[in-house]
């Protein structure tokens, strides 16, 4: 047995001297696919910069999004690419101009698989030149038929055979899509750390009928038709408190253990903006970046934030691991408290709040006046993809709080 770990302890020492050899990737521009069904993949593209100390960023790139990805590590010829904010990674293998592995979000259990190639290359690849022209507004509804249907609005900008668009839903919006019309074929994706989204779908000059892949864990249909004047409901109106209730009402921890609620001091004569998100949640991002700078820009506004935050993450632990890392990547200035781990699940997230009718989306936001007064609830958050409604949310967020800070207290 002795001479057995004799000759281990050796093996070890030798291995333990060996100098891995240092592999690079080649800068510059690349293309990823991501696997999302046995005969579908999800591109997007990237570029890569060395910087002066040898550490590597990436850009990935949607229509007008670019997601900077900084946290990036190599060993031998093994890689680790930390998304932004978001627990999601990649881990594979690497040559200079190969990169096979997966994309992986552990608490999930999610793995769709990814490769890229280094090269100036198109997102996809066409046949034939466009025969439609998408341009407009498109009234949109998935799973038509089921007990799960819902509506969505197409916004759509096609130049040529490229298209740029989203689509909006009653909790949000898909995010920056881009893509092309490959003949009567149109294809959009997008990759933005956290979704892995493609839709593909047959079109007429005033219908789509297609498949929205959620990566390789969700198959939605949809079907369309031109409509310029379809809206979708009222935001304001989609969640409210159920009779019998006349204020919000909660008591969560923060990072020190300490039970927060509206009756906490840092609260007392204030309106209150009370954000219902969670970290893994793109639109969440968007709306606290938004959150952020407005309360940057409005330094002197009298007005408490406080965030919700529902995680899916398995443990308490990795759930506060999260929120920090979304506050210092962001520079969250205001408290951020775990109202759940260990699912995301929206009726569980009502268990929580139950003077709410539901909660329907991530994110959701409560305005509650300086008399504890709810003035209004707003369902989801309309982000930079859809261009005009995001404007028309600043200016509408910015009017109410203004509201609410100048109002008097009875």
């Amino acid at each position: 047995m002795r001479n057995i770990w004799v000759l281990f302890s050796a093996v070890a020492l030798t291995f333990g001297s060996c100098k891995v050899e240092e592999r690079t990737l080649l800068p510059g521009e690349w293309r990823a696919e991501m696997g999302v069904s046995e005969n579908r993949t999800l591109p997007f593209n990237f570029k890569l910069k060395l910087a002066d100390n040898g550490s590597y960023q990436m850009e990935m790139y949607n229509a007008d999004e670019v997601v900077v990805v900084d946290e990036m590590e190599i060993s031998g010829d093994s890689i680790h690419i930390k998304m932004p904010v978001f627990e999601g990674y990649i881990a594979g293998t690497f040559t200079e101009n190969k990169i096979e592995g997966s994309f992986i979000k552990e608490s999930l259990e999610r793995v769709v698989s990814f490769s890229a190639s280094h090269g100036k290359q198109e997102r996809f690849t066409t046949k034939q030149t466009a025969n439609v022209n998408i341009s407009g507004i498109w009234e949109t509804y998935f799973e038509v038929g089921t007990e799960d249907e819902y509506p969505a609005k197409g916004v759509f900008v096609q130049e040529e055979g490229i298209v740029k668009g989203t689509f909006r839903t009653k909790t949000g919006d898909y995010r920056y899509l881009e893509g092309v019309m490959d003949g009567d074929s149109l294809k959009l994706s997008t990759f933005d750390g956290a979704h892995v989204f493609l839709f593909a779908a047959s079109v007429t000059d005033s219908t789509l009928q297609g498949k929205f892949y959620s990566g390789n864990h969700s198959v939605e249909t949809f079907s369309a038709k031109r409509n310029e004047a379809f809206e979708l409901p009222d935001a304001n109106t989609l969640t409210f408190l159920k009779e019998g209730y006349d204020h919000i009402d909660f008591s969560f921890p923060n990072e020190s253990g300490e039970m927060i609620g509206l009756t906490h001091s840092q609260f007392e004569g204030k309106p209150v903006v009370v954000q219902i998100m969670g970290t893994w949640c793109p639109n969440c991002l968007d709306e606290t970046k938004f959150y952020v700078d407005y309360l940057k820009n409005n330094p002197e506004l009298d007005v408490a934030f406080v965030a919700l935050a529902f995680e899916y993450a398995k443990t308490e632990e990795s759930a506060w691991v999260g929120i920090e890392r979304l506050k210092q990547r962001i520079g969250v200035p205001y408290p951020i408290l775990l109202a759940q781990f260990g699912t995301s699940n929206k009726q569980k997230a009502n268990e929580k709040l139950p003077m709410l009718n539901h909660v329907l989306s991530y994110p959701t936001t409560i305005f509650i006046d300086k008399n504890r007064e709810v003035r209004k609830i707003h369902t989801g958050f309309n982000g930079p993809a859809t261009g005009e409604k995001h404007e028309i949310f600043k200016k509408d967020f910015d009017k109410t709080i203004q509201e609410m800070v100048s109002a008097e207290t009875d």
